[in-house]
């Protein structure tokens, strides 16, 4: 969830025909995101190889799910683990969203790009994630802008 920013529910339905390569670079399909949209996202070559090595070792085929679980243990799961990492803020699946999101603005000061890797509809929505950058944030991706 936080190398990719896709929803919990999104999470829940890959397969591994969801797992694709394009210019080399290992790309996750996410169907039936909200709203019924279907949409690549980037997937850290790291986490590809663990996805396939998982889809050998399982023997899963292409229709199969990674992680046949409810949203609900989703978020228990996520809960216990937070509470044994000593993390005592409320934890849950959306937070790696935000994450994602706020780290990428951090990083690449490209909302557009943003607003596409999220699935968003319009830039409002993903607007809301500038919000929450820092002013030091603001400055760094500042820097390099001349004008």
């Amino acid at each position: 969830l936080l190398q990719t920013g896709i929803r919990i529910s999104e999470a829940l339905r890959i397969t591994p025909g969801d797992l694709t390569w394009l210019n080399r670079q290992p790309v996750l399909w996410i169907r039936k995101g909200k709203g019924g949209k279907t949409r690549q996202v980037s997937l850290p070559a790291r986490i590809a190889a663990e996805l396939l090595e998982y889809q050998r070792r399982h023997q899963l085929s292409s229709g199969d799910r990674f992680f046949p679980i409810t949203r609900q243990r989703a978020w228990q799961i996520i809960k216990n683990a937070a509470g044994c990492a000593g993390i005592s803020k409320n934890s849950y699946p959306h937070l790696f969203r935000h994450s994602y999101a706020i780290e990428f603005l951090r990083q690449t000061g490209h909302p557009a790009a943003l607003q596409r890797l999220l699935g968003h509809t319009t830039p409002a929505m993903t607007l809301r994630y500038l919000r929450l950058l820092q002013v030091e944030d603001a400055l760094k991706i500042a820097e390099g802008v001349e004008i």
